[in-house]
């Protein structure tokens, strides 16, 4: 805990929270999982020390395959210390593969069923926010999810202390997210039993609407 507090304070912007997300969190962004039969694939992006990664490996079996994708080399060394090492020892027929590297430079080979991200995007720009969506939704299988998580409201309590750059690259956070939902069947749920309440967002794989194409829209709010 105290190191996730570290890191959280030095690496705010990538990391956007300085609390763990909560098993309850965990439960409802892998649960579609259950769902899935045969050998799965999935990949998570932007674990830190690992909350939602515990929620993944407490669901995988014999001949599923998970990569982890995390750019801070002192999560990546707890995350092996603390939990993959152990697990790859007592399940030896679940490929577990971390990546210490942005997103955008992981050697991944896509087709997962589920994609569980922790990335802050309300803390990066718009344009990387749409070019990790795209890489995203391209590694993902046309049945699979992927599934994403913002605190409650966390745009509407920024944009007064953001300025007016700042409430304006929110707001074109806001149109891409919507874009996505859009296209992608996205649904949302509320979780209460998380420090602060979280919503998780649900976006379905291959294209679900006439005007959507294999990519993210690249939405532009004027």
């Amino acid at each position: 805990m105290l190191e996730f507090l570290t890191q959280s304070v030095k690496h705010f912007r990538d990391t956007g929270s300085i609390w763990p997300s909560s098993p309850l969190l965990a439960r409802a962004m892998t649960k579609s999982l259950e769902g899935v039969s045969g050998s799965r694939r999935v990949l998570e992006v932007g674990p830190g020390t690992g909350p939602l990664t515990k929620g993944v490996l407490r669901r995988l079996r014999a001949g599923d395959h998970f990569d982890i994708v995390e750019i801070n080399d002192v999560f990546c060394k707890l995350l092996e210390k603390e939990l993959l090492q152990k697990f790859r020892t007592r399940h030896p027929q679940v490929a577990v593969n971390l990546h210490n590297a942005p997103i955008e430079d992981a050697a991944l080979r896509g087709g997962y069923d589920l994609i569980v991200c922790g990335l802050p995007f309300n803390n990066f720009p718009p344009k990387l926010v749409r070019s990790i969506f795209r890489q995203l939704l391209a590694l993902l299988s046309d049945s699979g999810e992927l599934v994403y998580f913002e605190y409650a409201g966390v745009r509407a309590m920024k944009a007064p202390i953001a300025g007016t750059a700042g409430r304006a690259q929110l707001k074109r956070i806001d149109a891409i997210g919507k874009s996505l939902r859009r296209h992608h069947a996205g649904s949302t749920e509320l979780i209460l039993g998380n420090f602060p309440p979280a919503v998780t967002i649900r976006l379905k794989g291959g294209v679900t609407s006439k005007n959507a194409k294999s990519r993210v829209k690249a939405t532009r709010t004027k």
